[in-house]
């Protein structure tokens, strides 16, 4: 049945499986499977221990950003404390307010929400992400909002990184109104 509904489920699809209140209730109580949200479920297994499924399917506008971005592209040794995910500013706040996964929402202006969103795999699940120059970008938006340590670092191996794009960096810094910063900080390595 796993397979049919995959990891995350929402009671609907439960009930649409035949699964209703009582046997709901049961599989709770068995441990079977845990309420991460009103509404939303998942199965106890291997893939539990990933908080990707659960993040595409509570919030599948939501894109990677910042530290969790800085993670995954290796740009920082910190492995952030919760996921920094960037929605459109006109997203329901309440939505966020739940105890797994630690979310981190970053409420983005609807003419920068799009811009460098791609596709990355984590964990085996297809998560959308800021590349790695909006990543960049942003971090030089929020500097004063990040660890010094976190910053330089990331700086540092953006700057090494043989498969940037500097012509995308200059226009999203363009674009996102850092293109200041970004000839002060990384002028030197481009």
């Amino acid at each position: 049945m796993e397979a049919k509904l995959g990891n995350i489920m929402r009671t609907c699809e439960l009930k649409k499986h035949g699964f209703y209140y009582k046997r709901i209730k049961q599989m709770l109580d068995s441990g079977e499977i845990e309420q991460v949200r009103r509404g939303f479920y998942r199965f106890q297994d291997e893939m539990s221990l990933s908080d990707v499924p659960v993040l595409t399917k509570l919030f599948p506008d939501g894109v990677i950003c910042l530290e969790s971005a800085l993670d995954f592209y290796g740009y920082t040794d910190r492995v952030p404390s919760e996921w920094h995910l960037a929605v459109d500013s006109r997203s329901a706040r309440a939505r966020f307010k739940i105890d797994f996964p630690i979310v981190k929402p970053h409420f983005i202006k609807t003419n920068r929400y799009t811009i460098g969103i791609t596709d990355a795999e984590i964990d085996g699940t297809r998560i959308k992400i800021y590349d790695k120059e909006r990543t960049i970008c942003d971090i030089l938006l929020h500097r004063n909002k990040i660890d010094a340590e976190v910053f330089n670092t990331a700086i540092k191996r953006y700057a090494a990184d043989n498969g940037k794009n500097i012509h995308n960096l200059i226009k999203y810094s363009q674009i996102l109104h850092v293109e200041k910063k970004v000839r002060e900080v990384l002028g030197i390595w481009l």
